[in-house]
């Protein structure tokens, strides 16, 4: 007797095939960044270790003088160990930071299958060769200097390569909460890394550099079997990454005819590539020219990478100082152990997995990516100012402050580096030419990169003066790095004027231009003080207001905001 046939095999029978493909593409880059975070996380557990308070663990079985640094791991004995930490940091960071700008132009001229996994497999081996030190006995510094700095480079593939790759398979639609979830990555990675690099922190802390240097390298191997790089690759239909707006002359533009079309990534809501309709799609295919790839200086040149970019090295400055300093600070903060530290800093990883979603969520809604990442910046500063002061009075307290610091801080963070740059390296403004996603995820991820390196080396040079003051470079970064997107925010939000008076039945224009007459099919509302008109004077803004229904060419009176002084009460 034959059994069915298996649910779960049901089931991908039943979805469609670029479906089964985009999920395969998801998880496998979803594993590939998970490692990839996994393998950068022990450092910051292991610190605790290389440097402990021997004087707890009873007297010195060498005799020697030094009691209280007996137990440490040369050369992180002497009473500078907190630069010396700094100094692996920033070597893993700088190399990275600068091999980032490089890796996007490599990206987008080899096969992204090929450099991933060839950037996996070597980072697990430079991770592996660090904690190897542990079993060579190795004792100079320069040792793992040389290592951090290798692992900081070849790790720059990761990044660009699997932003590529789902850009590749997915439209704008959706994609900030595709990508928020997604993104958890970072936070997965960072927590399965702390609870790995845990289990052997305090008696063989080598394997807690090993084990992710293997689990790293097989992630590797299995996407270079498994990934799937294009949707034409496989005869998927590739996504539509924006709309194309065709006004017809009664004036009315697509998103007036098609209620499920919205407006652009200027606007107020975000287009799904699977709800729009290809106009061409009737017309028989040319030969496309394969599109040449873009340079440093054009990405650069696309609007909006410059301010998210800056924004992205002050919001990784803060969500990296936290990476590599917060388990050492719950330690010398609250008094617990090595081990004890690492689990509870997972909660900052808990809280930036919501955080990314959330962010997601609400800019898809609203399509103001800028705003929403300002919005959690502002929110999060005065929240490390209360971590720092109330975070340790209690189990409960940490907890809770640690899960809603990481929501904020890695919210911008997760969707600057997700679905801002994969909107902007497929920006309307390149004209379908694909190949600039990775150089413009390059960019922005590794200006952000340079953040990450200046938060733990500042955490570093500050923490000595005590801790209070490293949160105030924190807050410092996360009010800046909201001031850097105030021009992008701005522009959203005459992005929402304009949208919201197109759905009351106002005719826009620009300033100093004749209004457009509405068609006899367009509702005729009256023009009253609401929430639009304190918008709409701020942008100086005419409207001009349609009378009775009549012919398209019916007189339309016209007003310009704001509106004359002696205008009459009870009407503007």
């Amino acid at each position: 007797m034959r059994a069915a046939l298996a649910p779960g095999v049901r089931l991908l029978r039943a979805l469609p095939r670029d479906s089964r493909y985009r999920g395969l593409t998801l998880v496998l880059t979803f594993l590939s960044y998970t490692s990839y975070h996994l393998s950068r996380k022990p450092i910051s557990i292991v610190k605790s270790q290389l440097h402990p308070n021997c004087s707890t663990l009873g007297p010195n079985p060498h005799n020697d003088s030094n009691s209280t640094t007996w137990c440490s791991w040369a050369p992180f004995d002497g009473d500078n160990y907190k630069e010396l930490f700094g100094a692996l940091d920033n070597a893993f960071l700088v190399a990275y930071a600068i091999g980032m700008f490089i890796s996007g132009i490599f990206g987008e001229r080899l096969p992204l299958r090929y450099y991933l996994s060839g950037g996996m497999v070597l980072s697990g081996l430079f991770t592996s060769l660090f904690g190897l030190g542990y079993f060579w006995d190795i004792h100079v510094l320069w040792y793992f200097i040389i290592v951090q700095v290798c692992n900081g480079l070849v790790q720059t593939t990761g990044w660009p390569a699997v932003v590529a790759c789902v850009g590749n398979w997915f439209g704008k639609g959706k994609r900030g909460l595709i990508m928020g979830i997604w993104n958890s990555h970072t936070s997965v990675g960072n927590i399965l890394g702390s609870l790995i690099a845990g289990a052997w922190v305090s008696s063989a802390w080598g394997l807690s550099f090993v084990v992710p240097g293997i689990i790293i390298t097989t992630v590797g191997i299995i996407c270079f079997f498994f990934l799937v790089e294009y949707p034409e690759d496989v005869d998927c239909s590739p996504p539509l990454h924006h709309t194309v707006y065709d006004e017809d002359p009664g004036g009315v533009t697509t998103s007036e005819k098609d209620p499920e079309a919205v407006t652009s990534n200027e606007g107020p809501l975000s287009l799904s590539g699977q709800s729009s309709v290809d106009h061409h799609s009737n017309s028989p295919k040319e030969p496309a020219e394969e599109p040449e790839a873009i340079s440093f200086l054009g990405a650069l040149r696309i609007p909006g990478v410059v301010e998210f970019s800056l924004c992205l090295l002050f919001a990784k400055l803060v969500s990296y100082t936290f990476l590599y300093w917060l388990p050492l600070y719950i330690v010398n903060v609250a008094h617990f152990g090595a081990k004890e530290a690492g689990d509870l800093s997972t909660l900052f990883d808990v809280g930036g997995i919501l955080g990314g979603i959330l962010a997601g969520l609400i800019s898809d809604y609203t399509g103001g990516r800028a705003t929403t990442c300002c919005v959690m910046l502002v929110v999060a500063a005065p929240m490390l100012f209360l971590y720092n002061h109330v975070g340790q009075n209690g189990i409960g307290t940490s907890i809770a402050m640690l899960i809603i610091c990481g929501a904020l801080v890695n919210g911008p963070y997760a969707l600057i580096t997700t679905a801002v740059s994969a909107d902007l390296g497929t920006h309307e403004s390149l004209k379908g030419n694909a190949k600039a996603l990775s150089t413009v995820t390059a960019i922005i991820d590794g200006t952000g990169s340079v953040g990450a390196a200046l938060g733990p080396l500042l955490a570093g040079l500050i923490s000595p003066t005590g801790w209070n003051n490293v949160f105030y470079m924190l807050i410092a970064a996360d009010v800046l790095a909201c001031l850097l997107l105030a021009r992008v925010v701005v522009k959203e939000a005459r992005g929402w004027c304009g949208h919201m008076a197109r759905q009351r039945g106002y005719v826009v224009t620009t300033l100093g231009q004749p209004a457009v007459p509405p068609c006899p099919n367009t509702v005729s509302v009256l023009l009253q003080k609401d929430v639009c008109y304190p918008l709409l004077s701020l942008l100086h803004l005419r409207v001009g207001i349609a009378g009775p229904p009549a012919r398209c060419l019916a007189p339309v009176a016209t007003e310009t905001f704001p509106p004359p002084a002696k205008a009459a009460p009870g009407g503007f």
